[in-house]
């Protein structure tokens, strides 16, 4: 389990499609702190998380697409720039893993394990905000007009 959030969380830096722009740590770094993202995994594993400028990340997580969905939370340092990559550190494991972040557009990217291109996550900036502008207001009450009472006029 934890190694699928290290993952998952990791892969927050990362992107790919036949115009995919590859972001160096910086840039990726700019690209997604702070930004809330869905994200969905080549294994099913989906969620959706935040990466916050000390490297920490917070968010759900659903592995393998299978179960309820569960809150997460790496502690600051996790993500971080190692030389020319963007790698995740966390305890417990053997290896530190680094990974490709590829844009797909300005709201998208794809981050895979770097030498592992099958392991990667999809992400897609969400904006809870937007989708609340987007829909119709609903009524605060239904008033069905059979319901109301004549105005007082005897």
């Amino acid at each position: 389990m934890l190694l699928r959030v290290a993952v998952v969380c990791a892969c927050v830096l990362g992107a790919a499609s036949a115009v995919a722009e590859e972001l160096g740590p910086d840039q990726a770094r700019a690209f997604v702190v702070g930004k809330l993202f869905a994200y969905s995994c080549f294994d099913g594993t989906a969620g959706m998380g935040r990466v916050f400028s000390d490297g920490s990340v917070v968010g759900t997580i659903r592995p393998g697409g299978r179960g309820a969905m569960r809150f997460a939370s790496l502690p600051a340092g996790t993500l971080r720039v190692e030389g020319t990559a963007m790698c995740a550190h966390l305890s417990g494991l053997p290896i530190e893993p680094c990974f490709k972040v590829q844009k797909i557009d300005y709201r998208s990217f794809r981050g895979s394990i770097a030498g592992l291109g099958f392991a990667y996550c999809d992400f897609y900036q969400h904006n809870p905000r937007a989708q609340l502008m987007s829909r119709a207001p609903a009524p605060a009450w239904p008033t069905p007009m059979a319901t109301l009472r004549p105005a007082i006029e005897e």
